[in-house]
C-alpha cells in the first residue's frame, strides 16, 4: 500500500532538522527570547501542544501560525468548507479516530484520499493512518488544516440528515416482526414507541441542530407523503429534513410527553413547555399543537436565553432613540409601550429594559403569554385564561404585591388598559406591548380601549414601534452604487430628517449601500443576524396639548417630525448606508406599516 506522505514528515521525527514555532517566532521577531523561554516553559509543564498556546495567548492567528507551520514541515496548507466533504468519504475514518489523532477526510481525488491533519508531525496519527489505509485499502495525501477547519468539519459526522438516518434505522430493526401493522393505532402504543430510544433520539437531534443551527422556531408538519421539518432562521422558513410519514404519531407523542400535555386529545390544538441541558446550556421551548387534515401539526419555539436577552445596542436602539428610552426608564413611574406586529421583537426590546432597570431595590412583576425567557431576580407569571387568570386580573392582584415596576405581555381590551394606567398614573412604572402599526397609531389605540384622552399625557412616556430586519454579513458583504431611483429615495428621505439627526448624519451626493454575498461563515446567505429599525416617540407639552384637543395621526406626525424623532424608514436607511443591513430588507418591512 503506497501512502503519499511528504518527506517532511520524517524530518519531524528528529527535532534537530526541523525549528520550532515559537523559535520561528523569535527568528521573524515576533516575540523575544524571554517571552519564547516562558512560553516552553508552559508548554512543558502543562503538556499542551505549542500550536495552541500560541493561539490561546493570541501571540499570533490561526492563519498566521499554521501558514508558518506550512512553510515549515513542506505540506500544504488546505482550506476546505462542509458541505464540500462527501458522507461516504467522510466515513473513510471514523468519528473516534478523528477527534482522537485530529485528522479527517477532505475528498477522494484519482483513488487517493486527500486526509487533513492538524498534527501531521504527530508519530501516532502517522501510524494510526497508515493503519485505517491498510483496513480501508485506499492510497492517501496528507494536507495540514487549522483548528477552525477541523472542528468545523467534525460536526459533519453530527448532521441533521446522518444522524436521524442512523436513528431511522434503528427503529426499522425494532419494528421488523411488525410488517403487517407498521404504525400503531392506540394511544398507548404510541407512548411506548415515543419513549423508545429511536424516536427519541429523532426528537433530540431536531431540537439540538434548532439550537446549534440558531433556529428561532422548529415546524413539524404532516403532508401528504412525508413528514416535514422546517427550521426559521433570521425569521425564514427553511426545509430541513423530510422523514417517513408513519412516525409522525409518534414523533409528536414523543414532544407531548416531553411538554406534559395529553397524548391522546388531537381534536384540540394544546400548548405547553419543557426544558433540556443542550451544550452545556438550558434551553427553554415553547410547544403548540394544531390539528389539520393531514394529523397535529407541531410549532416549537426555541428559548435560547443566551440569544434572546440582548442589550441595547444588540437590538439596534442607539443615538437618539436610546435616549429617549433611557430617560423614560429613569422616571419613577410611566407607561412604556412598544407596538407592532407579531414577530417584530417587542417582547425582547421590554426584556432588554427590564434588565436595565432589574436592581436590589426594586421589585419587578410580570404577567406574561407565555413568559419566553426566565430572568434572575424578576417575578414572572403566566396567565392563563381559560381558568380565569387573564391579563386583567393578574394586575389586579400585581398591585397588592408592592411593585416598582410592571410588565404587562399586551395590552389588548379595555379592562387591561385601564389597569395598565391606573397603575402608571399611582407611581409604578409600566411596560407592555399594544398592536398598532406605528408610534403615531399608539395614543389613538388607547382612546380606542376606552382611556379618557385627559389620562395619557400624564401616564404615557414613550412609544415605540419596531420592526426586523436581517444583518448583512459583515465577511462578505459587498459595497455597491445605488440604482437611480434607489438613490432618489434615500436622498430624499435623508433631506427629511431631523435636525439633530442630521448633524450626527454627513449628507452627501455620493454614497454607497450594500448587498449580501454569502460565505462560508454565514453558511453562503449573505445574512448573520437580525436587527430592529425603531422609531420613538416621547410625551412633551405639545403632544399633550394635541391628545387633549385633536389626537389624530396627522397631528401626532407633525409633533414627532419637530421633536427629532426619525421613522423607521430613515432608522432602516441609516443602518443600511453603515453597511448592518439592505435597502431591500428596509423598504420589505417599511412597506408593511
Amino acid at each position: 500500500m503506497l501512502a503519499r506522505l511528504p518527506k517532511a514528515i520524517d524530518a519531524c521525527r528528529d527535532p534537530t532538522k526541523s525549528m520550532s514555532l515559537i523559535q520561528q517566532l523569535v527568528k521573524k521577531g515576533i516575540i523575544d527570547k524571554e517571552k519564547a523561554t516562558s512560553l516552553e516553559y508552559e508548554i512543558r509543564s502543562t503538556g499542551q501542544k505549542e500550536e495552541k498556546v500560541l493561539i490561546e495567548r493570541k501571540i499570533v492567528s490561526e492563519d498566521f501560525l499554521f501558514g508558518l507551520k506550512s512553510e515549515n514541515l513542506k505540506i500544504p496548507l488546505k482550506e476546505v468548507a462542509p458541505e464540500e466533504v462527501p458522507l461516504k468519504v467522510l466515513e473513510l475514518i471514523p468519528e473516534e479516530s478523528a477527534k482522537y489523532y485530529q485528522m479527517i477526510p477532505l475528498a477522494k481525488k484519482d483513488e487517493v484520499l486527500e486526509v487533513g491533519m492538524v498534527y501531521p508531525e504527530d508519530l501516532k496519527a502517522q501510524e494510526a493512518l497508515k493503519f485505517l489505509a491498510r483496513q480501508g485499502k485506499f492510497n492517501y495525501r496528507v494536507f495540514l488544516i487549522t483548528f477552525t477547519t477541523f472542528n468545523n468539519l467534525l460536526k459533519q459526522y453530527r448532521t441533521l440528515r446522518r444522524e436521524v438516518t442512523r436513528a431511522l434505522e434503528e427503529l426499522e430493526a425494532e419494528l421488523r416482526p411488525e410488517r403487517i401493522e407498521p404504525v400503531p393505532r392506540l394511544p398507548a402504543e404510541f407512548e411506548r414507541l415515543a419513549e423508545e430510544a429511536p424516536i427519541s433520539k429523532v426528537v433530540a437531534v431536531i431540537l439540538r441542530h434548532a439550537v446549534e443551527g440558531g433556529a428561532s422556531d422548529i415546524h413539524i408538519e404532516p403532508t401528504k407523503e412525508k413528514l416535514r421539518v422546517r427550521f426559521r432562521l433570521l425569521g425564514i422558513l427553511h426545509s430541513s429534513i423530510f422523514l417517513p410519514l408513519r412516525i409522525h404519531p409518534a414523533i409528536v407523542a414523543r414532544i407531548k410527553i416531553l411538554s406534559n400535555l395529553k397524548i391522546d386529545e388531537t381534536r384540540i390544538p394544546q400548548d405547553g413547555r419543557f426544558s433540556t441541558k443542550i451544550d452545556e446550556k438550558d434551553i427553554d421551548f415553547r410547544v403548540s399543537t394544531f390539528p389539520t387534515i393531514l394529523g397535529e401539526k407541531v410549532e416549537i419555539r426555541v428559548l435560547d436565553p443566551t440569544v434572546g436577552l440582548k442589550a441595547f445596542e444588540e437590538l439596534g436602539l442607539v443615538g437618539r432613540n436610546f435616549e429617549v428610552v433611557k430617560k423614560a426608564i429613569s422616571k419613577p413611574y410611566g407607561l412604556i409601550l412598544a407596538s407592532g406586529p407579531t414577530g417584530c421583537g417587542k417582547t425582547t426590546t421590554l426584556y432588554a429594559i427590564l434588565q436595565l432597570l432589574n436592581k436590589e431595590g426594586v421589585n419587578i412583576m410580570t404577567l406574561e403569554d407565555p413568559v419566553e425567557y426566565f430572568i434572575e431576580g424578576v417575578n414572572q407569571s403566566q396567565v392563563r385564561p381559560e381558568i380565569g387568570y387573564d391579563f386583567a386580573t393578574g394586575l389586579r392582584y400585581i398591585l397588592r404585591q408592592d411593585p416598582n415596576i410592571i410588565m404587562v405581555g399586551e395590552i389588548r381590551d379595555e379592562e387591561t388598559a385601564a389597569l395598565a394606567t391606573h397603575a402608571a398614573l399611582t407611581g409604578h412604572i409600566v411596560l407592555s406591548t399594544i398592536h398598532t402599526s406605528n408610534t403615531l397609531g399608539v395614543t389613538p389605540r388607547l382612546i380606542d380601549l376606552g382611556i379618557h384622552p385627559f389620562l395619557i399625557p400624564p401616564t404615557l412616556s414613550v412609544a415605540l414601534a419596531q420592526r426586523l430586519v436581517r444583518t448583512l454579513c459583515p465577511d462578505c458583504k459587498q459595497k455597491k452604487e445605488p440604482k437611480p431611483k434607489i438613490k432618489e429615495m434615500i436622498l430624499k428621505e435623508l433631506e427629511s430628517l431631523p435636525l439633530s439627526a442630521k448633524k450626527d448624519f454627513s449628507i452627501s451626493k455620493e454614497f454607497y449601500i450594500y448587498e449580501p454575498k454569502g460565505c462560508r461563515k454565514c453558511n453562503f446567505e449573505g445574512y448573520s443576524g437580525r436587527i430592529a429599525l425603531f422609531e420613538v416617540l416621547a410625551m412633551t407639552d405639545e403632544l399633550s396639548d394635541i391628545i387633549l384637543k385633536e389626537p389624530s395621526e396627522t397631528r401626532i406626525a407633525k409633533e414627532a417630525k419637530a421633536q427629532g424623532m426619525i421613522t423607521m424608514k430613515q432608522d432602516g436607511i441609516l443602518k443600511a448606508l453603515k453597511g448592518i443591513t439592505t435597502i431591500e430588507e428596509v423598504l420589505r418591512v417599511a412597506e408593511e406599516k
